[in-house]
């Protein structure tokens, strides 16, 4: 089973409310994305937002140009449903991050929480930061999320990477400038707590 049948088998058969990243809405997340005082007209897209509710609240919140990327089409399917009428308001793109091709220059905030994590390999990681320099505007905003050291080692049955704030700001490199970093401990739906780290950087022009 490839990357995207594990990841359409997990949605398939578990509810938006029982995978282990669920929140009913992604508070820290809409922090930044609100700290970076964007225009309604700014384009975000959410990577790896699989059923997430981040879209719903960003459509709430006046945001008119939104992208959700996941690799499972199960994913999208259940979101769109969930939105109904409104999933037409939103740009909706199946693919892997990692090799994906995205327009240039095109989105103003880079939103992941929970995907990079789960790049073991070195050239993903390298094609994954590729990706975000090219796609997001100079000066753009980038908020990645996964697990911190304390976090778990695994998760849905695949190894992740643990990282720091700095471990995970170095991964991007030169071309971005760190703006804060902060920890997060999420409670699962069945109780386990889990640490995440969240790095919010810009795109040096």
């Amino acid at each position: 089973m490839g990357e995207e049948g594990h990841w359409d088998s997990i949605y398939g058969r578990k509810a938006s409310d029982q995978v282990s990243w669920y929140r009913p809405h992604l508070e820290r997340s809409l922090e930044f994305i609100e700290g970076a005082r964007l225009s309604p007209e700014a384009a975000i897209i959410d990577v790896g937002g699989g059923t997430s509710t981040l879209v719903d609240d960003l459509l709430e919140r006046g945001y008119s140009d939104v992208t959700v990327l996941d690799i499972s089409a199960a994913a999208i399917a259940n979101a769109k449903a969930r939105l109904g009428a409104k999933a037409a308001r939103v740009t909706w793109i199946v693919a892997d991050i990692t090799s994906v091709a995205l327009p240039t220059s095109r989105y103003d905030f880079w939103h992941d929480r929970a995907v990079f994590h789960f790049l073991v390999d070195a050239d993903a990681r390298r094609r994954y930061v590729a990706t975000v320099r090219a796609a997001v505007k100079p000066e753009g905003h980038v908020l990645v999320a996964t697990f911190g050291p304390e976090g778990p080692e695994r998760c849905s049955g695949l190894e992740v990477v643990r990282y720091s704030a700095d471990a995970l700001h170095a991964e991007f490199g030169a071309g971005f400038k760190k703006i804060a970093s902060c920890r997060e401990v999420h409670t699962t739906p069945w109780g386990t707590e889990q640490e995440f780290m969240y790095c919010y950087c810009r795109v040096l022009a």
